[in-house]
């Protein structure tokens, strides 16, 4: 998701569909000094993200979400202007499966 220029972080959201149970545990990427991945929720009226240190499972044959307000990948320190139209390399690591490379393309805010 694009992100003013000059922000800290921005939002990653995708879709993942693993073929057998797996977990996916790391993100990584060359445009920024580190990728995590988040979870997010409210508590008492506040906002509160925090970094799933152990990962996020990926039950077989069911569709995971990473979307704003629940779990999402986070581009911390990005060294590229996230505006929409660029694209960002990741690549995500998982338990078992072999690494998947992806360019994620910046989408505008509100944007499919």
């Amino acid at each position: 998701r694009a992100a003013p220029k000059g922000a800290p972080a921005g939002g990653c959201y995708l879709t993942l569909t693993a073929s057998a149970a797996d977990r996916l545990v790391s993100v990584e990427t060359p445009a920024a000094a580190r990728a995590e991945i988040h979870t997010m929720s409210m508590d008492g009226g506040v906002m509160r993200m925090r970094k799933l240190s152990d990962g996020l499972a990926l039950p077989a044959g069911k569709a995971v979400a990473l979307k704003p307000g629940a779990e999402h990948l986070m581009v911390i320190g990005p060294k590229i202007d996230l505006v929409a139209g660029a694209s960002v390399p990741l690549t995500l690591r998982f338990k078992s499966a072999p690494p998947v490379a992806l360019n994620v393309p910046v989408k505008a805010v509100g944007g499919k």
